[in-house]
C-alpha cells in the first residue's frame, strides 16, 4: 500500500513545512510555499525494490584516485572560460535562463562540438520533436551535428536505460523541468519531481562517470524554478542573460566548484548560432558617439575579465509634477543616492530635472566602481558639455561626496589602455597603488574636483 505524505516546500530556499504558510519561516519568503507531495512504499516493498549498491569504505583524501582528470574542450573557448578551463567529466552543469535566449542552441552546438572531438553524446530533449531538434541543427554552422544521438523522451527510468545501453561520454538533459520519475507523484516540473529527477542524475554521473547537462527553465522574479536544492544538487550553476533587443548573450556562472564564480563568456546570437565574442569591450563601445554629452567610459570587472562600459544619462526639465528617476542596468536606489550627493557637494540643479540613465548594451551592473562614471555622465548631460573620447572614470562615492578607492584598477586601466584610452580619472587613494599605469592617470578627490576636472 502507497502511503502519501503532504508537505509544502519554500520555492526560494527548498524549506519544508507540514502546513500552507503565507510566508516561509526560514527565508520570509511571500506566497513561495507550494504543495509537495511525496509517495512512500512500506518498509517491506521498498527494501525489496532497492538496487543492491556496493559498500562504500572510508578511504583518506591522498588515496582517492583520479582526482586530477584532465578537463574536456569544447572547441568554444568562451564556454571553457566561464567553466574554468573546460568541462570536468562526471561534473553536472545546470544552464538557465529566460526562454528563447539561446540554451538550447548553444546545448546543441557544445554536443556537436564533443562529437567532433572523438566522444559520445546523447541529447535527450523533452520540450521539441526530433524533427524540431534537426531542424535547428540544419541552421547551426557546426560539421558534427548531423553525428549528435538524440532521444526525445521524459520519462527518467526510460532515459537511465538507454543511457547505461549507450554510454555516452555526454548526457544532456532539455530540460529538467519535463523530466519525471514514474515512481514519484506529482506532474513534470513539480517541485519533487525537478528534485528527485536532478537527484537521481546527479548521482548517475558521480557513479559513471558521465558529464551531464542540464537546462532549467526561470520564474518570473528571475532565479532557477524549483527550490533552492535544485542548484544544490550541481556542481556548477550557468545563467544565460541578455535583453531581447540585443544581439548578444552573456553567460554568467554563479556558482562552481572546479573554477571561478562570477567569471562570464560573451556570445553573439546570429542566424547561424552563438558565436563567442573574443573582445567584450569592443563589442560594448563599438557604437559609441564620442562628441556627445551625457556619456562616460568606466570599466567594469566580471570574474577575473575586465570590460570597459558606457554610461548614458539624459536630464531635462521635469513637465509633469515631480520628477521621474529611470534608470536601466544600474540600480535605481543607488541612482537616488548619487543624485542626492551630487546636488549637496557639487551644487548641481538635479531636483527639478528628469533623470533617465542607461548601461549600453543591455548590462547589468551592481560594482559601485562606476560611481563615478554615473556622476559624469549626469553632470556632462546638465552642463551639455561631452566629455572627453579618451578618458575613463573610475571611483566609488560616498555620501559625503569623497571618491573611493575601487579593486584591480590596475587590470581596469590596462584595458582601457588597450581600447585606445589615454587618461583615467581616478580616487586619490588609487593613485599610488600598484605597477605605473599605462595612461596618463589625474587624482579626484571628491565630486566637486570631478567637475572641475571633467572638461580640462
Amino acid at each position: 500500500m502507497t502511503r502519501t505524505r503532504v508537505t509544502f516546500i519554500c520555492t526560494d530556499c527548498g524549506n519544508d513545512t507540514p502546513r500552507w504558510q503565507g510566508q516561509c519561516p526560514a527565508c520570509q519568503g511571500w506566497n513561495t510555499l507550494v504543495e509537495d507531495k511525496v509517495s512512500r512504499q512500506p518498509r517491506s516493498s521498498a527494501k525489496s525494490l532497492a538496487s543492491p549498491r556496493p559498500r562504500v569504505e572510508v578511504v583518506r583524501i591522498a588515496d582517492v584516485e583520479g582526482a586530477a582528470s584532465a578537463r574536456w574542450r569544447s572547441g568554444i573557448d568562451e564556454f571553457d572560460f566561464v567553466l574554468g578551463g573546460g568541462v570536468v567529466p562526471g561534473s553536472v552543469v545546470l544552464v538557465g535562463g529566460e526562454p528563447g535566449i539561446g540554451k538550447s542552441t548553444l546545448l546543441l552546438q557544445i554536443a556537436a562540438r564533443i562529437v567532433g572531438s572523438g566522444k559520445s553524446t546523447l541529447y535527450v530533449s523533452g520540450e521539441e520533436s526530433a524533427m524540431q531538434v534537426r531542424l535547428r541543427a540544419d541552421r547551426l554552422e557546426e560539421s558534427s551535428t548531423a553525428d549528435v544521438q538524440i532521444l526525445p523522451e521524459t520519462d527518467l527510468s526510460s532515459i537511465l536505460e538507454r543511457v547505461a545501453a549507450l554510454q555516452p561520454d555526454l548526457l544532456l538533459i532539455d530540460s529538467i523541468q519535463t523530466v519525471y520519475a514514474s515512481d514519484l507523484e506529482g506532474v513534470p516540473g513539480s517541485v519533487s519531481q525537478v528534485r528527485e529527477c536532478a537527484a537521481r542524475l546527479q548521482r548517475w554521473a558521480k557513479e559513471e562517470g558521465t558529464t551531464v547537462f542540464l537546462v532549467g527553465h526561470v520564474t518570473k522574479a528571475g532565479g532557477i524554478a524549483g527550490p533552492k536544492t535544485l542548484e544544490h544538487i550541481v556542481d556548477t550553476v550557468l545563467y544565460f542573460e541578455g535583453a531581447g533587443d540585443v544581439d548578444h548573450r552573456v553567460l554568467r556562472a554563479t556558482k562552481n566548484r572546479f573554477g571561478g564564480v562570477d567569471e562570464i563568456g560573451v556570445f553573439r546570437m546570429t542566424a547561424a548560432g552563438l558565436l563567442p565574442v573574443s573582445n567584450p569591450s569592443e563589442l560594448f563601445l563599438g557604437d559609441r558617439v564620442s562628441h556627445g554629452s551625457g556619456c562616460a567610459v568606466t570599466s567594469i570587472v566580471e570574474g577575473s575579465r575586465p570590460l570597459l562600459v558606457e554610461i548614458q544619462a539624459l536630464a531635462a526639465r521635469a513637465s509633469y509634477g515631480a520628477a521621474q528617476r529611470v534608470s536601466s542596468g544600474f540600480d535605481q536606489k543607488r541612482l537616488a543616492l548619487l543624485l542626492a550627493v551630487l546636488e549637496k557637494r557639487a551644487s548641481l540643479p538635479l531636483g527639478q530635472l528628469d533623470v533617465f540613465l542607461n548601461v549600453v548594451g543591455g548590462l547589468r551592473i551592481i560594482e559601485t566602481a562606476v560611481d563615478a562614471a554615473v556622476a559624469a555622465a549626469l553632470i556632462s548631460t546638465v552642463r551639455d558639455t561631452p566629455i572627453s573620447s579618451d578618458t575613463i572614470v573610475l571611483g566609488e562615492i560616498g555620501l559625503g561626496g569623497e571618491l573611493r578607492p575601487v579593486g584591480q584598477l590596475e587590470r581596469r586601466l590596462a584595458e582601457a589602455a588597450r581600447m585606445g584610452f589615454t587618461r583615467a580619472l581616478v580616487p586619490r587613494r588609487n593613485a599610488g597603488a600598484g605597477e605605473k599605469p599605462p595612461l596618463r592617470v589625474t587624482e579626484i578627490p571628491n565630486v566637486a574636483a570631478l567637475l572641475e576636472q571633467l572638461f580640462v
